[in-house]
């Protein structure tokens, strides 16, 4: 009876000492049995990016007028754009950089999506399309000019 009390915790005592030594990878290792390798991430992005991050519109042909309006905890950036015929629609200010300013230069791309079907080219006047666009006051912090770019062209306005 005094040999097994102090020999099963003798054996069981180097068996864990002998199986330890085994490498830190090898599945022998008690010491490994339960602990976790942590989470694992893996991005699955499609080739080419997300369809939803895609840009489809293009940039509008000119841009002819540029306005920056103070409001309330910031600034509204008001274009006006003139596409080449009627029937343009869907127009954005698309910011640049993700909305930081290059240099004191906060950009944004005049896009518009051209009409589905054959339209008529119509006076000037009739073709304006007018954007507005809110930035707010933390990410107007070191900007000294805001720039839109057409197609042909591109406005800025300074402080």
């Amino acid at each position: 009876m005094t040999l097994r009390r102090f020999a099963l915790p003798a054996v069981m005592t180097s068996l864990v000492l002998g199986l330890s030594a085994c490498g830190s990878t090898s599945n022998l290792n008690p010491f490994n049995w339960f602990r976790s390798d942590g989470v694992k991430e893996v991005a699955v992005i499609p080739e080419g990016g997300f369809l939803e991050d895609q840009e489809f519109r293009g940039l509008v042909t000119q841009v002819i007028d540029l306005q920056v309006q103070r409001s309330t905890g910031g600034a509204i950036v008001r274009a006006t754009g003139l596409p080449p015929r009627l029937g343009y629609w869907d127009a954005d200010l698309v910011p640049e950089n993700f909305e930081r300013p290059v240099d004191g230069v906060l950009t944004y791309m005049f896009r518009i999506s051209e009409p589905p079907y054959h339209t008529i080219a119509g006076r000037p006047k009739q073709r304006e399309v007018l954007v507005g666009h809110f930035v707010s006051n933390t990410k107007l912090q070191g900007v000294r000019t805001i720039r839109v770019v057409g197609e042909r062209n591109s406005r800025s306005s300074s402080r």
